[in-house]
């Protein structure tokens, strides 16, 4: 229960910081995405099922204060935290390179998601201008972001997280 309430409170105090103090930083209205790093993160250090459900909350946070199709960005954070949560077993946490590049290929598909179903179904067809001035920037400005985050995030994922004594051998008897 202790994992869940601060999970749920990293999440909010995420979307907090992407709506407020990320838009303060933002080089030419390009900021990174916190949000996608912490789904990233949480599928990479968790696994699948906690990655898709981050994803989901924070998709849902965005949605309900700036998305125009409810569902859209949940749908897109739930897979982005799902696909992450794949590297859980074959990667270690404290390594940095890993995540780096998953944030950085999420973004990118993040991106694409958003000009396919956005823009390309409203007609407007400069990929190459919506790849070069807004993807990459925001790619490139993700992953410097990255390499600060995750260490935060890793240290809150280990120190309050990480299941119990009591709650390990529980996770054991219902196996």
């Amino acid at each position: 229960m202790k994992s869940k309430i601060t999970l749920f409170i990293t999440i909010i105090v995420s979307f907090l910081l992407q709506c407020t103090v990320l838009h303060v930083i933002s080089i030419g209205s390009i900021t990174p995405n916190l949000l996608l790093i912490l789904c990233v993160s949480m599928g990479l250090m968790r696994g699948r099922k906690s990655g898709l459900w981050t994803g989901f909350f924070c998709g849902f946070l965005a949605d309900m204060f700036y998305g125009s199709v409810f569902g859209f960005y949940a749908l897109i954070y739930m897979y982005l935290g799902f696909l992450s949560g794949y590297a859980h077993r074959i990667c270690y946490d404290d390594d940095i390179k890993v995540p780096v590049l998953l944030a950085g290929v999420g973004n990118i598909l993040y991106g694409l998601a958003v000009y396919a179903l956005q823009f390309l179904l409203r007609g407007r067809l400069g990929l190459g201008t919506y790849i070069y001035r807004i993807i990459l920037p925001e790619t490139f400005y993700t992953i410097i972001l990255t390499l600060i985050v995750y260490r935060i995030f890793y240290r809150i994922n280990y120190r309050f997280m990480s299941p119990s004594r009591k709650e390990s051998e529980s996770i054991w008897v219902l196996k």
